[in-house]
């Protein structure tokens, strides 16, 4: 990890590329420097807090934020005054003054650009007020303000006063969607979802019923499962939504802002907030732009790096790869994805140079504690105020010091954080200790985090339990901060009393069978085979149809105009031709046994019910989805009336019967967006922008309508919604109150009728064509879950192991997850995610073994009774009865729920790190 650096010049090709890095001072030694912070305590300048957008001031002797990586100060030399005094107490000898910028020369096979973006800067527009009221803030300004590490630690207030504020609304598109003058005119795509995100946490973080309004054009909440959230927010929290164009924002009494907008027919208006945050978007920095030309690579007219649909992370120059917001406007899941596609990209081209220069991590000898007298250590977190604004963590943490065994208890601001990290692993060996107590948020996301502290610490990674004190403390007791303490004195108490307990566990190695099962053979499925192929991993393709292609075979273009057939073709001969793929057509997976590393497959194919057996080492399903058949609008009844992707085969077969419609016209969604279907087909808006653009070049003088309800033309594709309006393309809205009607008029036309709520009256329009955009639906993927015990959900996709932080994983190891399978997503995400699914499966497959964890069941078989709940109930397959009745549960599918062991009849299931003993000694303490 390289900090403070930038790159400096490029040469080469891929696969031997050569960087030049310049290096700029920190003017602090990082590997010296141990975070102390005596330097910061000691300065006495004051320099403005752009971590907290400018809101607070920090010293000019600062580390950015608590948990920022690498855990080193460094010196503001703009603001420094020079007087010596961190020099003097850096005991380390960690700060340098006369520290010069360093070049360095790197060679690399690959690289991949993660640069990010910048937020609009409201300042450069007078209408909002931005630079005349403190309470007018960017949405980031915002996040810093609810952020327990804010510089108002978490309370809602205002900045003019300090009061917190009755009335907050947030102005949506600053600085996105505009047409010329100041601003972008791409959507950022993140901006609703996050300014309805924070509306939700504003209204828990006050202490009175925040009257929270958004102000809005277009909402776009077409991620997966947003669409459920703009509703929970709206129908449950009482959000307002004013669908407007805001006029301006002014300056009005004691910090009070008057915002004045008109509504959707034009009537201005205008109401009163003691806040305002401006939900700024992205664009890119000049930096980031400088860079792209540095390194020789194409950027569009928005300054993002240049893609194409079908290789969406690769750059115009090979060996260049891009992921995250420099790619374009996105958010986290999508740029997660995009890292791993990124990833995967750069494996391929690299293969043959895989473990070539990896060095494996040292630690410690694992210490052996067995037979000791436990010694526990006890750390209580702050977490800003998550934490401590209820619970009052001095007096846990002075309760701890009473506990039995207990022999060292500190609190810590973030316990999470580098730096604590590095001072709990030394504790632990300074103070002789064999097992720890963390009292802090979810053992879910940070378990794994102070598991990995223990082993630098030469301490077994189980010898561990998490008191988790603010899920179910601080924030379910936020209105009884008294009893809230209590209970976290009770949550230390019994996590105390159950680690005394625990004894070392070990974790099993099992080998990897280096193949890949990938079931699905369209665009998604063929990217995920080829890409791992390329890596050179046996790949077997499993397609229910007899054709390769799926949903893309009936796609005519993509959003940025390239022509799918030719590629499809392409794609599928390099997949049947590939000496690694191979492809299994009208086949079944029709039985599934072992686990990552193991798995054991059995095809059947339709034909002749022919069997298959296959043994692989991972799974990648990309099952697909299908286009919903509507049950209105004449869908079914009249030739006239057809789907998206049934126009789209017109487009395909060059039907000449479409140069001669005169009018047509296209309703939004259909069969999405509905109580009984609530999620939003994502794609549906800009098909329906790039099908009526086909149609407009071939009838030019045709008129075309789009009946929608909320234009999601998110990202670059809001230029495709421009052009179609300049093209004379009309759109009218509808409320799904108020859907359109159709009826089949005598003069061989149809007749769509809808309320206009712009001129809030009825209108006919006359069509000769009427294209409905039809939800996408997921396939029957029941059978693949209940094989495999994947999770879906209501709608019947599958569902990913973390939304955020793992979106192309399922909870089960060794099998990924891409493609319309997951969720509706266009062609360009389709393959973005089948690299990143094949970029994740190909870290197990390369690294040749699999970690069983120790935390486990086990039965005792002298007490089993063969009753098989256990096997009934088991989520994951893991305990079986063997040839002789007996009992077993598989070490490697077991993911130590405890299920088996909760519900055996018998007592005779054990849950390693988690028994009887251990869980009635916490039982004790309550």
């Amino acid at each position: 990890m390289i900090t403070s650096t930038e790159v400096k010049a490029l040469e080469g090709e891929a696969g031997r590329f050569r960087v030049t890095l310049i290096n700029h001072p920190r003017y602090i030694d990082a590997k010296k420097c141990t975070a102390c912070g005596q330097c910061s305590v000691v300065c006495p300048v004051r320099a403005v807090n752009q971590f907290d957008c400018g809101l607070d001031l920090r010293a000019a002797t600062f580390i950015t934020y608590a948990q920022a990586v690498p855990q080193s100060y460094a010196i503001d030399r703009d603001a420094c005054i020079g007087c010596g005094l961190c020099e003097k107490v850096c005991l380390a000898g960690a700060v340098h003054y006369d520290d010069k910028p360093r070049t360095r020369l790197l060679e690399v096979g690959a690289i991949v650009l993660a640069a990010g973006n910048r937020l609009f800067d409201p300042s450069k527009l007078d209408t909002y007020s931005y630079s005349l009221s403190p309470n007018v803030v960017t949405s980031l300004e915002f996040e810093r303000l609810l952020s327990a590490s804010g510089p108002f630690m978490g309370h809602l207030m205002r900045p003019y006063d300090r009061e917190e504020p009755k009335r907050i609304a947030w102005v949506q598109c600053v600085g996105s969607r505009t047409n010329g003058g100041k601003g972008n005119s791409y959507c950022s795509s993140v901006c609703c979802t996050y300014a309805i995100k924070q509306a939700m946490m504003a209204k828990d973080h006050s202490r009175s019923d925040l009257d929270a309004t958004l102000f809005y054009m277009d909402m776009r909440t077409c991620g997966k499962a947003f669409e459920q959230y703009y509703w929970r927010a709206e129908k449950e929290l009482g959000v307002r939504f004013i669908r407007s164009r805001v006029h301006s924002v002014e300056p009005s009494g004691e910090g009070d802002l008057k915002i004045r907008y008109a509504d959707e027919t034009g009537k201005s208006k205008e109401d009163m907030f003691d806040m305002v945050v401006l939900s700024v978007g992205f664009e890119v920095g000049k930096d980031t732009i400088e860079l792209g030309r540095r390194l020789g690579v194409e950027l569009d007219e928005h300054h993002f790096a240049k893609t194409d649909s079908f290789h969406p992370v690769a750059t115009s120059r090979p060996g260049i790869y891009v992921c995250g917001s420099f790619q374009g406007p996105k958010d986290i899941p999508e740029s997660v994805v995009e890292a791993s596609a990124a990833a995967a990209a750069s494996s391929a081209l690299l293969k043959e140079s895989r473990w070539s220069q990896t060095q494996a991590i040292q630690r410690p000898a694992e210490i052996n504690v067995l037979g000791e007298a436990p010694r526990i250590g006890v750390f209580v977190c702050h977490c800003g105020i998550n934490i401590g604004g209820v619970v009052d963590v001095p007096a846990v943490r002075n309760y701890a010091k009473s506990l039995p065994h207990v022999v060292y208890v500190e609190d810590n601001l973030y316990t999470c954080s580098q730096d604590t990290q590095v001072k709990m692993s030394r504790k632990i060996q300074e103070m002789g200790i064999n097992r720890v107590v963390v009292a802090a948020c979810t053992p879910k996301t940070h378990e794994p985090l102070f598991q990995e502290t223990l082993l630098n610490a030469g301490l077994n990674k189980y010898l561990f339990e998490m008191a988790n004190i603010r899920n179910q403390d601080s924030w379910v007791h936020s209105g009884n901060p008294a009893s809230a303490t209590e209970k976290a004195k009770d949550l230390v108490r019994m996590a105390v009393a159950k680690v005394a307990l625990l004894e070392p566990l070990q974790e099993t190695e099992l080998g990897m069978n280096p193949e890949a099962l990938v079931l699905g053979g369209g665009v998604a499925g063929m990217t995920a085979a080829s890409n791992l192929a390329d890596q050179g991993f046996q790949v077997h393709l499993v397609e229910r149809d007899r054709e390769l292609g799926g949903a893309a075979g009936s796609l005519y273009k993509t959003w940025k105009g390239e022509l799918i057939p030719n590629y499809l073709l392409q794609l599928i001969d390099e997949v049947e031709h590939h000496p690694l793929i191979h492809v299994h057509r009208a086949t079944e997976l029709s039985k599934v046994e072992g686990f990552v590393g193991n798995f054991t497959s059995t095809l059947t194919r339709k034909e002749d019910g022919a069997k298959l057996e296959l043994k692989h080492g991972v799974v990648i399903v990309a099952t697909g989805g299908k286009e919903f058949k509507p049950k209105e609008y004449l869908y079914g009844e009249d030739p006239r009336v057809m789907t998206q992707l049934e126009l789209d085969r017109h487009f395909i077969q060059d039907d000449p019967a479409l140069e001669n419609i005169r009018s047509a016209v296209f309703i939004q969604c259909v069969g999405s967006r509905e109580p009984g279907r609530p999620y939003c087909s994502r794609v549906c808006c800009t098909h329906t922008l790039e099908a009526a653009l086909e149609m407009r070049r071939r009838n030019p003088d045709g008129e075309i309508y789009v009946l929608y309800r909320d234009l999601r033309a998110y990202g670059l594709r809001e230029d495709l919604y421009a052009k179609a309006r300049k093209k004379g393309i009309l759109f009218i809205r509808y409320d799904v109150e108020r859907k359109p009607c159709v009826r089949a008029r005598g003069d061989d036309a149809l007749e769509v009728s809808v309320f206009d709520p712009v001129l809030e009256r009825p209108i006919r329009l006359k069509a000769d064509r009427l294209i409905l955009a039809a939800a996408i639906l997921a396939t029957d993927n029941g059978p693949i879950a209940k094989l495999f015990k994947l999770p879906m959900d209501g709608d019947g996709f599958f569902v990913e192991a973390h939304a955020k932080l793992r979106p192309v994983d399922f909870a089960t190891e060794g099998i990924f997850l891409c493609g319309l399978a997951h969720s509706p997503k266009s062609i360009d995400e389709s393959i973005a995610q089948a690299l990143a699914a094949a970029g994740r499966a190909a870290g197990y497959l390369a690294a040749g073994k699999v970690l069983v964890s120790g935390m486990i069941a086990e039965v005792h078989q002298a007490c089993c009774s063969r009753c098989g709940v256990c096997i009934d109930i088991c989520p994951f397959g893991a305990p079986t009865l063997s040839a002789n009745g007996s009992t077993q549960i598989n070490p490697v599918l077991c993911k130590g729920c405890g299920l088996c062991a909760a519900s055996c009849r018998s007592g005779a299931i054990e849950l390693k790190g988690c028994d009887d003993l251990q869980i009635m000694a916490m039982i004790n303490q309550m």
